[in-house]
């Protein structure tokens, strides 16, 4: 990497009006040779030898994109800075200043040009050439950098660990409830490199988690096992510290009883104003409940997703 030039053998570099316009229109948008081009009306052997000489002189920070390389202005320390701020007075009171910065507008909204034409002739695909660029995972996962760093997150009935593999790189610490000992076994055995899990056995009906621990819980597909929902909700909100939120993933009514012979579960769904009843009985507020959109590779029951906030009040009475 080339040493910057100290401050006064760089001055040259800005004695001269063409350079100093340069810097003036790439301040607060990095440019490339043929958009300066563009801008400032000049041929491309003009601009490329001034970018040098500016490059040279440390006023100038470059970076590849692809084929392309942009520049930026480039201000490593104070005096410099103040040097710029008075050069620039004298650059933008000149009549050309304002054509130049018109010109530029012009050259970025040609960049969006090309954008709003791409997604204008895709819009009816774009999801599918999102999903073969990027696969389908990459939304959910993306979102999950929204939660707090410091939080402490519940994933109560947590089964294998897949929410808590998921949740464990975004929060302070995820514990993971399992009333099953081969559940929690296996799901240490496969997290077994995460060291903000924390494993605890108990049943959703009696979380082993003291009062107001948690910033936020979630019950993935779980409640459909639990005997008594609406005691393991209120047991959530007791985990919950104040304005703590809940988050329940689990499926819609469905009639299809080999379930309860085949896997278990006591419930075949929840209806919304079930999953509202059980919620508010439990004390939670700001309910809120959604469906999920059916995925056509899917051969199960719809799924719904709901959240309640905990009061600021604390425990319900």
């Amino acid at each position: 990497m080339t040493a910057t030039l100290p401050l006064l053998d760089s001055l040259s570099a800005l004695a001269d009006v063409t350079r100093c316009r340069m810097l003036a229109v790439v301040e607060d948008h990095e440019l490339t040779v043929s958009e300066l081009c563009a801008v400032l009306q000049l041929p491309q052997s003009t601009v490329s030898r001034q970018l040098k000489i500016l490059s040279d002189g440390g006023w100038l920070a470059s970076r590849r994109d692809g084929t392309s390389r942009y520049y930026a202005l480039a201000l490593d320390d104070d005096s410099r800075a103040q040097v710029w701020r008075l050069t620039r007075a004298q650059v933008t009171d000149r009549p050309n200043a304002a054509q130049d910065v018109r010109r530029r507008e012009r050259v970025l909204k040609m960049r969006a040009a090309t954008s709003q034409q791409f997604f204008a002739s895709t819009a009816g695909g774009w999801d599918s050439v999102r999903e073969e660029l990027f696969g389908r995972e990459f939304l959910s996962a993306s979102l999950l950098s929204l939660l707090d760093d410091t939080w402490v997150v519940g994933d109560l009935g947590c089964g294998t660990g897949l929410a808590t593999a998921a949740l464990a790189p975004h929060v302070g610490t995820v514990i993971g409830v399992d009333v099953s000992d081969e559940m929690l076994g296996a799901a240490r055995e496969r997290l077994a490199a995460i060291d903000n899990i924390e494993w605890r056995a108990g049943a959703l009906e009696a979380l082993p988690i003291a009062p107001d621990t948690l910033d936020a819980a979630v019950m993935l597909l779980v409640l459909h096992h639990v005997p008594s929902p609406g005691v393991a909700l209120a047991e959530a909100y007791r985990a919950l510290r104040p304005n703590g939120r809940l988050l329940i993933v689990d499926m819609t009514p469905h009639h299809r009883e080999e379930y309860r012979r085949q896997m278990g579960h006591v419930w075949l769904g929840f209806g919304d104003d079930q999953i509202r009843r059980f919620l508010a009985q439990a004390g939670f507020e700001a309910v809120r409940i959604s469906h999920v959109p059916e995925d056509p590779d899917a051969r199960g029951p719809g799924l719904f997703v709901a959240t309640g906030k905990k009061s600021t009040r604390g425990m319900k009475a």
